[in-house]
C-alpha cells in the first residue's frame, strides 16, 4: 500500500488543494449547463475519453514512461472503475436531478465513507484532530442542506445517485492507497480515465444517441473545461494529494469544493446565499483547516 510521507499536506498539497478546491467547484453549476444540451452519459464519457487521452500525450511528451507495469492492469480497472465510472456516472444523474450546490454537498460526504473504510482497510487511526474536522465538516454540510432537505426529497433518485457515488469515490481513494500502481501520476490517471469513461460509453451509445445534436457555444466550452481543467488537472492533483497524506486528511481537505460549487451556483445560476451560507463556510474551512495546516 501507498505510503503517506506527511500527516498534514505540505507546502505544495496546499496549493494543489486550492487550485483543486476552486476548480472543481466552479464545475458544479458547468456540469448544469452543459446537462441541459448534451446527455449526460455522452457528456461524461466523452470528457474522461479525451481527458485520459490527453493525459497520457501529455505524459509520453514529457518523457515518462505509459505502459502500465505488468500485472497491475486489474489494480489500473479497479482504480478506474471507482475513482472514475461510478463518481462520474452517479454524480451526473444527480446534478440532473439536483441543484447543484447541494447535489455537490451530497458528493462530499465521501469523507465520512472514505475515513470509515481506512480504519477497516488501511489500518490509519482517527486522532482527535481528524474527528474533530470531520465533525465540523458534517456540520458545515448539515447547515447547508438546511431546510432545502425537504425539497431535495421531492427528487430521491437525484440523492441515491450522490449518496452511492460519494461511496464509489470513497472506496477508490482507499483502493489508491491499498492497490499502488507503480507508474508515474500523469500516466496512472491518464488510464483511470480512459479505462473508466469505457463503461458509460457503452452505456451512452444505445441509450442516448438518439437524444444527440450539436450543442451552442457554453455548453461546448463547458466540455472543454472539463476535459482540460475538471479531468486532466484535478484528476492529477488529486491523486497527487491522496499520495501525499493519509485518506482521512485528503478526503477532509477535499470538503471546501462543495462550497465553493455552491458559492458558484449562487454566482452563475441564482441559487441562493445567506447567513446558513456564511455559517457553513466557517465550519467547512475550520474542518480542512484543522487537518490541513500545521498550526
Amino acid at each position: 500500500m501507498i505510503s503517506s510521507p506527511h500527516d498534514r499536506l505540505p507546502r505544495q498539497g496546499l496549493l494543489l488543494l486550492a487550485l483543486l478546491s476552486l476548480f472543481w467547484g466552479a464545475n458544479w453549476p458547468v456540469m448544469k449547463m452543459v446537462l441541459s444540451e448534451v446527455p449526460p452519459l455522452y457528456f461524461r464519457s466523452i470528457c474522461l475519453l479525451f481527458g485520459g487521452a490527453g493525459m497520457l500525450f501529455l505524459a509520453r511528451v514529457g518523457g515518462m514512461p505509459i505502459e502500465v507495469p505488468a500485472g497491475q492492469w486489474p489494480r489500473v480497472l479497479w482504480l478506474g472503475a471507482f475513482n472514475v465510472t461510478a463518481w462520474n456516472g452517479l454524480l451526473v444523474f444527480g446534478v440532473l436531478l439536483l441543484p447543484s450546490g447541494r447535489a455537490a454537498l451530497l458528493g462530499y460526504t465521501m469523507p465520512l465513507w472514505s475515513m470509515l473504510l481506512s480504519v477497516r482497510f488501511l489500518g490509519e487511526r482517527l486522532t482527535a484532530r481528524v474527528v474533530f474536522g470531520l465533525l465540523l465538516g458534517l456540520a458545515g454540510i448539515a447547515v447547508l442542506l438546511g431546510d432545502s432537505m425537504e425539497g431535495m426529497l421531492q427528487a430521491p433518485v437525484g440523492i441515491g445517485c450522490m449518496i452511492l457515488g460519494a461511496w464509489g469515490w470513497a472506496i477508490g481513494v482507499v483502493l489508491f492507497k491499498r492497490l499502488p500502481v507503480a507508474m508515474p501520476v500523469s500516466s496512472l490517471t491518464g488510464w483511470m480515465l480512459l479505462t473508466g469513461s469505457l463503461p458509460l460509453l457503452a452505456l451512452a451509445i444505445p441509450l442516448e444517441t438518439s437524444r444527440l445534436a450539436v450543442p451552442s457555444f457554453w455548453p461546448v466550452f463547458g466540455m472543454l473545461y472539463n476535459i482540460f481543467v475538471a479531468f486532466m488537472f484535478c484528476y492529477w492533483a488529486w491523486n497527487r494529494i491522496v499520495q501525499m497524506v493519509p485518506v482521512s486528511v485528503s478526503s477532509l481537505s477535499s470538503l471546501a469544493a462543495p462550497l465553493i460549487g455552491v458559492l458558484c451556483g449562487v454566482l452563475f445560476l441564482g441559487e441562493s446565499f445567506g447567513g446558513q451560507e456564511a455559517l457553513a463556510l466557517l465550519l467547512i474551512l475550520g474542518a480542512v483547516g484543522a487537518v490541513s495546516l500545521k498550526r
